[in-house]
């Protein structure tokens, strides 16, 4: 503001050494200054920003987005905020676990002014005041809690540490939004011993798994085996039943083949000139059985009587006279 009124008073010097007219002179003045009044006058502010104005050295009011006019040499522009979403990185700091364990933590803040005038007068550097906070709220959350539990618990503290800043935050004008915690570095004596435990977990798992695989193999093979026996002794079942079954289908066939050739002997030998045939045949029969007891064997029976086939045929045909005596007696 001052330099440009400055400007516009040395305007007026250079137009009247110009001119030597008073008149002229007080014209270019008054112009300048309108034009100065006219700049200093007209504020316009872009969109998601706040600019606070104080009147004589104290707080007046917030210019929201878009055209605002203030009063020149009286009002001016103390602070000029952003409204939108902003990301603070907390530096990296060493904290103390429960168990006496060192861990490197760092994280980022995401904060967001609600009020511009508690910006404005609420700290005088409310970036530094957050920032610092947000170390204090972390290293006391982190104190509370053992090694393994930090690396399973991040959401809990990001929750726990947003509470703590944001109930800091209102005295001023500040909303944290979020914390997020970016890394957990312990020592690297630590770092060994969680990689050898990670490792032996591991090893533990895989030879579990090969020994439920070894297991479920012999269960497999046991199994195949045993449905195996099952369906051989099925079949060894089932071929003897078939067998017996084909045995028996033949024994009752040669039956019934054997019952119908007699029936039909007994028919024929019951028949006109049966008997002669028969006697025929039995004669027949008898002197082949002898002419191959030499052809069949070394040794040989010989009757007493060689020549008396008639006697033979006859003793055979009187056995069958008896054998159809006692048949027709059974009818």
């Amino acid at each position: 503001m001052f330099w440009k009124s400055a400007i516009a008073i040395i305007l007026a010097i250079v137009m009247a050494v110009l001119t030597h007219s008073a008149l002229a002179t007080i014209a270019t003045f008054f112009v300048a200054m309108i034009v100065v009044v006219i700049f200093e006058g007209v504020r316009v502010v872009p969109q998601q920003n706040a600019w606070v104005i104080e009147r004589l050295g104290k707080y007046f009011r917030t210019l929201e987005p878009g055209l605002n006019l203030i009063v020149p040499f009286i009002d001016r522009v103390a602070y000029r905020h952003m409204l939108k979403e902003i990301p603070l990185d907390i530096a990296e700091q060493v904290c103390i676990t429960k168990d006496n364990t060192q861990l490197a933590v760092d994280g980022i803040i995401y904060y967001q002014i609600s009020d511009p005038k508690l910006a404005s007068y609420g700290s005088s550097d409310y970036v530094l005041a957050i920032s610092q906070l947000a170390q204090t709220a972390l290293r006391s959350e982190i104190g509370k809690m053992e090694l393994d539990r930090t690396f399973e618990s991040r959401d809990e503290i990001n929750h726990r540490v947003v509470s703590v800043l944001d109930e800091a935050g209102r005295t001023w004008g500040i909303k944290v939004l979020r914390y997020e915690i970016k890394s957990l570095t312990p020592p690297e004596a630590i770092l060994r011993a969680m990689q050898a435990q990670i490792t032996a977990e591991r090893e533990k798992r895989a030879v579990i798994a090969k020994s439920e695989g070894q297991r479920q193999q012999e269960i497999n093979i046991a199994d195949g085996d045993k449905q195996a026996k099952v369906l051989e002794s099925e079949g060894d079942k089932q071929a003897q039943v078939n067998r017996a079954q084909g045995e028996a289908q033949a024994i009752s066939l040669v039956a019934d083949a054997t019952a119908s050739a007699v029936k039909v002997v007994a028919s024929a030998i019951a028949s006109e000139g049966g008997m002669n045939a028969a006697n025929l045949k039995i004669a027949q029969l008898y002197v082949e059985a002898f002419g191959n007891l030499a052809k069949t064997g070394n040794t040989m029976i010989v009757p007493a009587n060689l020549t008396d086939v008639a006697g033979m045929v006859a003793t055979a045909m009187t056995v069958m006279d008896r054998t159809k005596t006692g048949q027709a007696a059974t009818k």
